[in-house]
């Protein structure tokens, strides 16, 4: 950069030269770009961005961690919450379902407890028993799926609410994701002490997601609890159906 002073011109040197942002192309001259605040520079993945990244995820406030106590309190209020007002509290909803749902399936592994969060028995080798298999193997993504049918009947249960459906899909990942947590702490007292708790597990799981989504539209209200348990079991019932349907129509097919 060149400086005229009395008709004299100085080389300045600039410790800063201006660069463009590798998101959006505006020029930064500083750390980060005052368009859409990406960093000028990224920093190398290292050991010790690999473990900012882990304690970011699992640190206390606004981490697992927090989400965990705040929806063992009060889940149906601060899911609302989350919804209506603020979406940094809580972690991600996908994200959550997916990691602790991970966590049961770890726990099972280690333990070696064979016993399945769905389970369906089939010795033909059929189409439907390879998608309950699946289902079996990929709790994260089963849950997501099965959600879908929930949400459909919470929605129609629901509706004078005003909810959306998507937005009831966000209450039963963390809720159902809550629910993966008890199974996962059952199957580990299970391992401990050899008693037979899975049955216990699963209903307490659903006796949590039934509380958290008649909390989530109005707590005073006791119907909506009954409501809430009979739209979670046709959701469930209704996964089931329709994957045995399709699994025949397709060995039909096929046959």
């Amino acid at each position: 950069m060149y400086v005229v002073v009395c008709g004299v011109s100085i080389e300045r040197h600039t410790d800063k030269q201006m660069t463009n942002c590798k998101n959006c192309n505006a020029e930064v001259a500083l750390n980060y770009c005052p368009n859409c605040g990406v960093p000028s520079r990224i920093k190398r993945i290292d050991g010790h961005y690999v473990a900012h990244e882990i304690e970011h995820v699992l640190h206390f406030e606004r981490g697992i961690l927090y989400t965990i106590r705040e929806l063992l309190l009060k889940p149906g209020e601060n899911v609302r919450h989350y919804i209506s007002e603020n979406r940094s509290r809580l972690v991600k909803p996908i994200i959550f379902i997916i990691i602790t749902s991970l966590i049961y399936s770890i726990a099972s592994h280690f333990f070696h407890i064979e016993q399945e969060y769905v389970e369906y028995k089939d010795t033909s080798h059929s189409t439907t028993g390879l998608i309950f298999k699946w289902v079996q193997e990929h709790y994260g993504y089963g849950n997501i799926i099965m959600a879908l049918f929930i949400a459909f009947w919470i929605k129609l249960f629901f509706k004078k609410y005003g909810y959306n459906y998507f937005e009831i899909l966000i209450l039963l990942c963390f809720a159902m994701g809550m629910g993966m947590l008890i199974l996962a702490f059952m199957v580990t007292i299970q391992g401990l002490t050899k008693l037979d708790l899975m049955q216990v597990g699963g209903a307490i799981g659903i006796l949590y997601c039934t509380w958290a989504i008649g909390q989530f539209f109005d707590k005073k209200k006791v119907a909506n609890y009954f409501k809430a348990l009979v739209a979670y079991i046709l959701g469930m019932g209704s996964f089931a159906i329709i994957t045995i349907v399709i699994g025949t129509i397709i060995d039909l097919i096929v046959k």
